[in-house]
């Protein structure tokens, strides 16, 4: 079957303060499965959906899909594509990616912090596909020059490359922030217990280490006052309070076992 290029809109959502269309993501020869289904969950982390592998290219299976957590819709959608060429003809903007710095390509090289802002400047709407090449070698210089722009992502000398879906979890993740993305709601924290609350907790503490034979000597008094110094930096919830006094209890249930 031949391959149709496709220029269909990622959701993305509402778009948020960029109101950039998602890009899609090329992969180019990828030899790992699991690098693929590594990328794709990266993908569906930062709300990108399409998935262009340009073949020769792994076959998707079980590997591929248990690296692919809670993104096995991208690998459902992902396309193929005979070539790079092919893979590229429905996309106005093409971002290279590579591990050099090398200024002689004569296009211009982004940081991947630079690249939303670059993005901005020919208009959200405009598609565009970031390119990233195969695990061993990475994309040619005849495929760099193919890119509007190339984004490198500065490493350690030590390990100077990043595995293939670290590199798209991080150009995903600037163009995430930079659109404005919206993360899970956070519940409101509780507030401090109260100091009843405290009293009650270590009222039933020290009855817990009398209990024990923890009060042997004088030292016991400034043990509990260093309790209630701890607690006070602590500053526990509500929550919390409830915890500890059902560990009281427990402990308190285990010693009755042990009296009868």
């Amino acid at each position: 079957m031949g391959w149709t290029p496709q220029c269909r809109d990622a959701p993305w959502g509402v778009s948020g303060a960029s109101g950039m269309t998602p890009p899609a993501v090329v992969l180019v020869r990828p030899r790992e499965e699991g690098n693929v289904g590594s990328a794709a969950r990266a993908m569906a982390n930062m709300g990108l959906e399409r998935l262009i592998l340009v073949e020769p290219a792994a076959g998707i299976g079980k590997i591929a899909t248990a690296f692919a957590v809670g993104a096995r819709h991208v690998l459902d959608r992902l396309e193929r594509a005979p070539d790079l060429h092919q893979a590229l003809a429905p996309f106005r903007r093409v971002i290279g990616t590579t591990s050099t710095r090398d200024r002689r390509l004569g296009i211009p090289l982004l940081s991947p912090r630079e690249l939303p802002g670059w993005l901005a400047q020919d208009g959200p709407e405009v598609p565009t596909a970031l390119v990233f090449g195969p695990e061993v070698g990475g994309l040619t210089n005849e495929e760099l020059a193919l890119a509007s722009a190339v984004v490198t992502i500065p490493c350690a000398p030590v390990q100077p490359t990043l595995n293939l879906a670290q590199a798209v979890l991080i150009l995903a993740y600037e163009l995430f922030l930079a659109r404005g993305g919206e993360t899970a709601p956070v519940s409101p924290p509780e507030p401090p217990a109260s100091a009843a609350e405290i009293d009650g907790l270590l009222e039933h503490a020290s009855q817990v280490l009398q209990r024990v034979g923890f009060a042997r000597d004088d030292s016991y008094q400034g043990v509990l006052r260093d309790l209630r110094r701890l607690a006070a930096r602590a500053a526990p919830d509500s929550r919390d309070v409830r915890i500890l006094r059902g560990i009281c209890r427990r402990i308190e249930g285990a010693l009755g076992k042990r009296e009868m």
